[in-house]
């Protein structure tokens, strides 16, 4: 039995039948590097074969009576694969935009927490044989870092490896808490709650004072770097309350093309992602006449290594505030305005504390929590003010080398975060042998075609080179490239 961490659990409080919060990974494979053949049982039997090594996938919620405390993770007694590992298809020959559409409609639903929060669909009828997999955990259980570290789990670094040994399996207690226990257990976590919150009200402002020299100082290129400051951003159309659908749109660029532009403009890769974001925001938002005449913000998650002494959990995560100047019109312009603005975010992210997010978080009560979202999105607050921020543009790194799902070959992966009240887009970007995939997750009723912003990814990443001097991207004729057309899933899919 382990009791969520607070930050783990507020994702369980913050989801509403609008406000879904999972993550999901959308993969091509190729199959005819199966041995013997690819078939969906020989698939599943490859996945069971894994579970053992990754208790995540067979833990499950249990809720502490009248919700006195965070729920326990508990290892489930009637675990069934089946029920996890799911066959669909797409009508014949498939490309990216019927993968994308299967996609969006699996994460339009929410996962059943009477079973551990995980569900993976293969999905066949791709073109030329490829098959796709559809992966959903929810944010409960993984961020994004902690699942990508998940496929070295399921995933192999060879065709055909070797059997190995399974885990020792003693520790595995099946056994269900009492409400007793249960209620026990949170009345001790929550007798040390004054004393831990006093702790972190001393420590807050202390780190408030250290973010405030931060924003009193000033920036390398001579003009003070800040953070961009929640409820700062303009309205658009795509910020106000979702309804329960997804639309998923899928894209890729070339990661030395993004790196040519680091190095030729003392950025970092993540600058030239979030610049590339904003150059297709602005072309999204001039072809609908709404450009705000001041910056976007972004919510920009962080991956954070906690104090030794602070709460411990599946989500080891913050976020910086960063503004996206789609109102300048010069592409390089904008990217050394957000290297600036990042710089100042990551300043401001290292006084305020890494772990300041996680905190907090623990002092969540889990009824008052649940009930204000439930309340928040039912009466469409997030209409009603400001935006917190514009929308979510996360990067998670991935492995330089081939993997393998039962001897397939993964050949291209989108990750998808979920959609925030109020922000009604989520970018999530994940690098493989060298090229950036992206995922994009809307709410179709802000952004009713999500494909055009997926189509002026390239076209962004185009500019920027250009604006810089540099020779034009030549991810296009790259071997990746071509992989990716095979099954396809082209750089740059058609909007419909």
């Amino acid at each position: 039995m382990e009791r969520l961490s607070g930050l783990d659990a507020s994702f369980l409080y913050l989801e509403t039948p609008t406000h879904h919060m999972h993550v999901a990974l959308t993969l091509v494979f190729d199959p005819s590097t199966v041995p013997g053949g690819y078939s969906f049982e020989r698939m599943k039997r490859s996945i069971a074969a894994r579970i053992p090594y990754a208790p995540v996938f067979r833990r499950r919620l249990v809720e502490v009576p009248f919700r006195l405390g965070h729920p326990v993770w508990v290892d489930d007694p009637d675990f069934d694969i089946d029920y996890h590992v799911r066959l669909t298809a797409v009508p014949g020959p498939g490309g990216l935009h019927q993968l994308a559409d299967l996609a969006g409609d699996i994460a339009g639903h929410q996962l059943d927490r009477c079973k551990p929060l995980w569900e993976m669909w293969m999905v066949e009828g791709l073109a030329d044989g490829r098959i796709g997999v559809i992966a959903k955990m929810h944010h409960s259980t993984v961020d994004g870092v902690s699942g990508a570290a998940l496929l070295s789990v399921l995933f192999d670094l060879e065709i055909d490896p070797p059997d190995q040994a399974p885990p020792e399996q003693a520790g595995l207690d099946e056994r269900i808490p009492s409400g007793f226990e249960l209620m026990s257990q949170a009345m001790v976590a929550r007798s040390l709650r004054p004393l831990e919150m006093t702790r972190d009200i001393v420590r807050t402002g202390q780190k408030v004072l250290g973010v405030r020299k931060v924003r009193l100082g000033v920036g390398s290129r001579g003009t003070r770097a800040k953070a961009a400051l929640p409820l700062s951003a303009p309205r658009t159309s795509f910020n106000g309350s979702l309804t329960r659908r997804r639309s998923v749109a899928l894209g890729a660029i070339g990661l030395d093309d993004v790196k040519r532009l680091k190095n030729a403009t003392g950025t970092t890769v993540n600058d030239v992602i979030l610049g590339v974001c904003t150059g297709a925001l602005r072309s999204y938002l001039l072809e609908r006449d709404e450009l705000p005449d001041k910056p976007l913000v972004a919510v920009v998650p962080v991956s954070v290594t906690p104090e030794a002494d602070g709460p411990k959990g599946s989500n080891l995560v913050s976020a910086m505030f960063v503004q996206l100047p789609a109102n300048l019109d010069d592409p390089v312009d904008r990217l050394m305005a957000i290297h600036e603005g990042t710089r100042g975010a990551k300043e401001e992210h290292r006084a305020l504390g890494a772990d300041m997010l996680q905190n907090w978080a623990e002092h969540s009560t889990p009824n008052v929590f649940a009930n204000a979202a439930r309340f928040y999105s039912r009466m469409r607050l997030a209409d009603r003010h400001r935006p917190i921020a514009n929308l979510v543009i996360s990067n998670v790194p991935g492995p330089d080398f081939p993997l393998y799902l039962g001897g397939a070959e993964l050949i291209a992966g989108f990750p998808l975060g979920p959609v925030m009240e109020g922000m009604g887009a989520n970018f999530t970007v994940m690098s493989y042998r060298g090229v950036l995939y992206w995922g994009i997750n809307t709410c179709p009723e802000t952004i009713p075609k999500a494909w055009a912003l997926a189509s002026a990814v390239p076209r962004a990443l185009d500019e920027l080179l250009e604006s810089a001097g540099l020779e034009p991207a030549v991810y296009r004729s790259s071997e990746a490239a071509e992989a990716v057309r095979e099954a396809g899933c082209g750089p740059e899919p058609s909007t419909p």
